[in-house]
């Protein structure tokens, strides 16, 4: 078969709309609502018309997403009046759009103005004139809605349903006043269906779903001289901020990232790959437990993801006791610069303020846990969390140019190295890898670089490893996307499941494309390889490879834990779950004897 488009023949010999058709040929055709990452082709916002010739004659305006090439069909995307057209497609969408543009948090990277800037549109004739009151929710601890900004594209709907199978988001209400909203609940805070994974903010196109924005309580922190401020970033965060940053985009920029956090008044820089090793050692501990204890709940799933945990509390309750109760690596460093930081440095408790900076918008909602008081009543473990993007911008508001500064070294003699097993916790199946290392050493007294992982016949699992060493058979599954992880979740229930431990991640490819870390605009997981690849590099060149040979756990353990599951660390770095799949989080028994348990 045959068409042409703008005079140019184009044959094909299987379905094709005529959007990937022009996009084959090099001709560039607007678009807003179609999103390829997700095969998302609405035609909600018609900016994609072009003009249609038939074989038979008709001729036609249609939306290039939704409609097939067709043979002898003769297609017009470039002519003046296709423009034209498209010009007030766009200027229609402005017509009851924000254009407080300046003070939106998507300002310079909004699909929406770049969208204009290609067409050209130097004026927009109908903004304000059909205004409609929509919701603004800024209730929640992680995700904030301007539904003022919302250009019904459904990107965030679609995500939620196809990669998470939520199904939290839909669109409501008619005319001006449709926009994105919750499904079962009012208010964001209130949801029981939302894990605030935040796959939803990286998919929309303009500032209308955005993480809670902390950058001010950041830098107050940071500028108060009546605390000590103690900062943490997550393994993924020295993969991924530099793209924020151009020249920097695939580079490791942990050093960097300390320097500038001690330009903007850190005391001390702490490093979250230490507490993913003491993560290892908790949760491979209790996997070797639940293993030998024939009478132990099993599979056991990791538990260092908050969107997962969230998911199991909320929409998977009967799979509460598969979690492992280990605490994530957020968690865990907050808990220890509460409580062991403050015997290291002489200092009380209430004086510290831990920040950390995470690539996740579900942290923000794990620091308002009510079991997360370690050192006492009063006394959180976390003070704030905020995103990759966060930490951008607060370094860029400060005037630090990244690429600029010279190296920063941690400055502590604790909680400040990270072995290789712990930078991998940024990846999907590094949780799950950095634990296959402590196993094999604590079966077979050996050390291992690497316990081969291949990838998975299975159609809901990434990848997967079998171990068969010192009398103890394990077979470990690597799974993301919490759509993934439900199906799993059903084989457990079912019994199955031939797997003793699965990792899960929420997001796909792990916190390297967490709901926080740094976006691009109109694109969507495509640098995951490149930031694998950092991770990986960091990981070879690590001169431990291993969280049980990291030095600085081995002198957590032997000053202040004891050993891992002990009683001091079952207080300090683990936790119990509740079942809120229908109402807000109200303290189950389980929960009250877990406290009475622990002291």
């Amino acid at each position: 078969m045959r068409a042409y488009i703008n005079n140019k023949p184009f044959d094909f010999d299987q379905e094709i709309t005529i959007l990937e058709a022009a996009r084959q040929m090099g001709f560039f055709i607007p678009t807003l609502c179609a999103f390829k990452p997700l095969c998302h082709t609405p035609g909600t916002c018609a900016v994609c018309i072009v003009r249609v010739k038939r074989a038979d004659g008709q001729e036609l305006t249609l939306t290039s997403c939704k409609t097939p090439l067709e043979d002898g069909m003769e297609v017009d995307t470039i002519s003046t009046q296709v423009k034209k057209m498209q010009r007030t497609q766009v200027a229609l969408i402005f017509a009851d759009h924000d254009m407080d543009c300046v003070t939106c948090g998507r300002y310079g990277n909004c699909e929406l103005l770049q969208l204009a800037r290609n067409l050209g549109v130097q004026k927009a004739p109908y903004t304000g004139k059909f205004i409609a009151e929509r919701k603004v929710d800024h209730t929640d601890p992680a995700i904030e809605l301007d539904v003022n900004k919302c250009v019904r594209c459904m990107r965030c709907v679609e995500v939620c349903n196809q990669i998470q199978g939520i199904g939290a988001l839909r669109i409501d209400e008619i005319g001006t006043k449709a926009g994105v909203c919750l499904n079962g609940s009012k208010d964001w805070v209130d949801s029981t269906k939302c894990v605030r994974c935040g796959q939803c903010i990286m998919v929309c196109p303009t500032g209308a779903l955005m993480s809670t924005d902390n950058v001010e309580k950041a830098r107050e922190i940071l500028e108060d001289e009546n605390v000590i401020s103690v900062v943490q970033f997550a393994p993924s965060v020295r993969a991924t901020l530099g793209d924020a940053f151009g020249t920097l985009s695939g580079t490791n920029v942990e050093k960097r990232i300390i320097a500038g956090l001690k330009m903007m008044g850190a005391n001390y820089v702490l490093d979250t790959n230490f507490s993913a090793d003491v993560v290892i050692m908790e949760e491979g501990t209790e996997l070797l437990n639940r293993v030998k204890d024939k009478h132990s709940v099993m599979p056991m799933f990791t538990s260092c993801c908050p969107g997962w945990v969230s998911f199991v509390e909320q929409h998977r309750p009967d799979m509460l006791d598969h979690l492992s109760t280990t605490r994530s690596p957020q968690a865990v460093l907050s808990s220890l610069a509460k409580t062991w930081l403050p015997e290291k440095i002489g200092c009380e408790p209430s004086k510290i303020r831990v920040i950390s900076i995470m690539p996740c918008t579900a942290k923000k909602f794990e620091v308002g846990r009510d079991d997360m008081c370690a050192a006492g009543e009063g006394i959180p473990d976390m003070d704030i969390s905020i995103t990759t993007r966060e930490l951008a911008r607060m370094i860029q508001r400060a005037g630090i140019d990244l690429k600029e500064i010279d190296d920063g070294e941690f400055d502590t003699p604790f909680m400040s190295q990270g072995s290789g097993a712990g930078v991998i916790f940024g990846k999907s199946g590094g949780v799950a890898e950095a634990a296959s290392r402590t196993l094999y050493h604590v079966l077979t007294g050996k050390e291992v670089n690497n316990v081969p992982f291949k990838p998975s016949n299975h159609p809901h699992v990434y990848k997967e490893a079998e171990m068969d060493e010192g009398g103890v058979k394990l077979k470990i599954a690597v799974v993301y996307g919490l759509a993934n992880a439900n199906k799993i979740c059903d084989e457990v229930a079912a019994g199955t499941c031939d797997y003793n431990f699965i990792e899960v991640m929420t997001c796909p490819g792990g916190c390297v494309n967490g709901g926080g870390t740094i976006r691009f605009r109109g694109n969507y997981l495509n640098a995951t390889s490149k930031r694998f690849e950092v991770l990986e590099r960091a990981d070879e060149n690590s001169p431990v490879r291993q969280s049980h040979n990291n030095p600085m756990v081995k002198e957590l353990y032997d000053e202040f834990l004891g050993e891992p599951n002990s009683h001091k660390a079952h207080q300090l770095l683990h936790t119990s779950y509740d079942d809120r799949s229908k109402t807000p989080a109200v303290p189950s028994i389980r929960h009250v004897w877990k406290k009475i348990q622990l002291g």
